[in-house]
């Protein structure tokens, strides 16, 4: 028997910011920097989601390499979204977590358009509907 889903205090399911944390922008030269820019990335959205609603997680690889920084925003039941081309920026984290904490309310995952931070319109990559139960 596997591990219970993680909720919320009102009972929905808890949704998450998953993190490519071998991200790399094209130009990144091993050796130049300490971190990849999916580390960089995956710090800021860490804090950006601190006190909120939506949780972090850090994963190596969602196989987007052609299309660095990559996320994924998921929920137990819900529509689940893949962003890519993502900068690793705070501008970038906070509409990241702006949009997670709107699928967190929705009750499919879907969130409106007119929701979407600007800063995020142009980098879905995918969505995936939900398992069947």
């Amino acid at each position: 028997m596997g591990a219970m889903p993680a909720s919320t205090a009102d009972g929905t399911m808890t949704t998450w910011i998953t993190i490519c944390e071998t991200c790399r922008l094209n130009g990144w030269v091993p050796g130049d920097i300490s971190t990849t820019d999916g580390e960089r990335l995956a710090a800021l959205v860490e804090a950006a989601a601190q006190g909120t609603d939506v949780r972090t997680r850090r994963h190596p690889c969602l196989m987007g390499c052609s299309q660095g920084c990559n996320v994924a925003i998921q929920a137990e039941g819900k529509m689940a979204y893949t962003l890519g081309r993502l900068d690793p920026d705070s501008a970038t984290a906070a509409a990241i977590v702006a949009y997670a904490r709107h699928h967190a309310t929705s009750d499919s995952g879907v969130v409106p358009w007119r929701d979407w931070p600007e800063r995020i319109k142009a980098h879905f990559v995918t969505r995936h509907p939900p398992l069947p139960r």
